[in-house]
C-alpha cells in the first residue's frame, strides 16, 4: 500500500486506495471521495421488542455521514478564501515548496502552478478547503467540490507536494 504524505508537513493525505487523475499538466491530482455512514446502522429485522417483554438497552446506534477521505486521513475543515487570500496562500505555498522539489521538479512546478492556480481561481467559490490532522499553517490545502450534478465530492491535491511512502 502507498501512502502519500504532504510534503511540508508529513501529514498522510492520500492513499493508493483512491484512484486519482491528473489534471492541469499533472500538477493537480483528482479524487473522487464519497459519502459514506460510520457507526452502528440500525437494521429492522421484524421482531417485535415490546412483544417479546425486550426493553431498549440503551445501546448508542448513532449513524453519522462522513466523507470518507476527510475521515480517513482526518482532514480539517478551513474557512474559506477569497481571491485575494488564495492567492496570498498560493504565493507563500510556491515558496515553501519549491526548495523542498529536486531540480527538475522545481522546473515543471514553476512552468505549470500558474495554470493550476488559474484553474483553482475559477472554482473558488465552490471549493471547500482542508489541511491535514497537523492543521499546520505552512501544510498543502487539499480542495474539495461537487461537480454538477455530484453527490459525492470531488478533491483535488498539489500533486507536486505529495511524498509518495510504502507501508
Amino acid at each position: 500500500m502507498l501512502v502519500y504524505q504532504d510534503l511540508l508537513t508529513g501529514d498522510e493525505l492520500l492513499s493508493d486506495s483512491y484512484p486519482y487523475k491528473e489534471i492541469e499538466n499533472g500538477m493537480l491530482w483528482e479524487v473522487e471521495g464519497k459519502w459514506v455512514t460510520k457507526g452502528v446502522v440500525e437494521v429492522d429485522i421484524g421482531a417485535n421488542a415490546s412483544a417479546e417483554g425486550g426493553e431498549d438497552e440503551g445501546v448508542d446506534d448513532t449513524a453519522v455521514k462522513v466523507v470518507d477521505i476527510v475521515d480517513v486521513f482526518r482532514l480539517q475543515e478551513q474557512p474559506a478564501f477569497d481571491k485575494k487570500q488564495f492567492l496570498g496562500f498560493v504565493k507563500r505555498y510556491i515558496k515553501l515548496l519549491t526548495p523542498k522539489l529536486d531540480a527538475e521538479k522545481q522546473e515543471l512546478f514553476k512552468k505549470h502552478i500558474e495554470g493550476a492556480t488559474k484553474y483553482l481561481l475559477c472554482k473558488l467559490k465552490d471549493l471547500q478547503f482542508f489541511v491535514g490532522e497537523s492543521m499546520h499553517d505552512d501544510g498543502s490545502l487539499v480542495f474539495a467540490y461537487y461537480k454538477d450534478g455530484a453527490a459525492d465530492p470531488t478533491f483535488l491535491y498539489f500533486a507536486y507536494a505529495l511524498k509518495e511512502i510504502k507501508c
